[in-house]
């Protein structure tokens, strides 16, 4: 058994875990703060979380399409589309309110701003969505080639 199954495997599942905690449990709960902690909170967790979704989306997403080259299994590949699909469904979705939402000063913050974290939850829970299906497809993939 190749060590890419793992990792790919491994990576996905961490995303898969860090994302839908974000969906379920952060973002809610984020959401019951008046509007001015609320985005100095989604602030931080922002500049903290891009770094490590990002690395896992891509280790995840390289090292399953090394094993799908190995084993010639398309689940491999599939689960790394998915991953990796993340990345444009973030620069192309997600980004522009991210960006609009990093350059608020806390200060100014508003209905405006809690209404655009609210729909960033929702494009939030298609990232979670994303990772999920991608862990579920490596699974499979890593039974088949066993």
């Amino acid at each position: 058994m190749s060590l890419f199954y793992i990792i790919a495997l491994a990576s996905a599942a961490l995303f898969a875990g860090a994302a839908s905690y974000i969906s379920l449990v952060e973002h809610p709960a984020r959401l019951l703060l008046e509007d001015r902690p609320l985005l100095t909170q989604w602030q931080s967790s922002y500049a903290k979380a891009l770094p490590i979704q990002s690395g896992l989306a891509i280790i995840g997403g390289v090292c399953g399409l090394a094993a799908w080259y190995l084993s010639t299994q398309w689940l491999w590949i599939a689960g790394s589309i998915a991953l990796l699909g993340n990345w444009p469904f973030t620069i192309i979705a997600i980004m522009p309110t991210n960006k609009r939402l990093q350059a608020v000063h806390p200060e100014h913050a508003g209905p405006d701003i809690r209404a655009q974290l609210v729909s960033w939850g929702r494009l939030h829970d298609i990232r979670s969505l994303l990772g999920l299906a991608s862990t579920v497809l490596f699974a499979i993939a890593l039974m088949a080639t066993m």
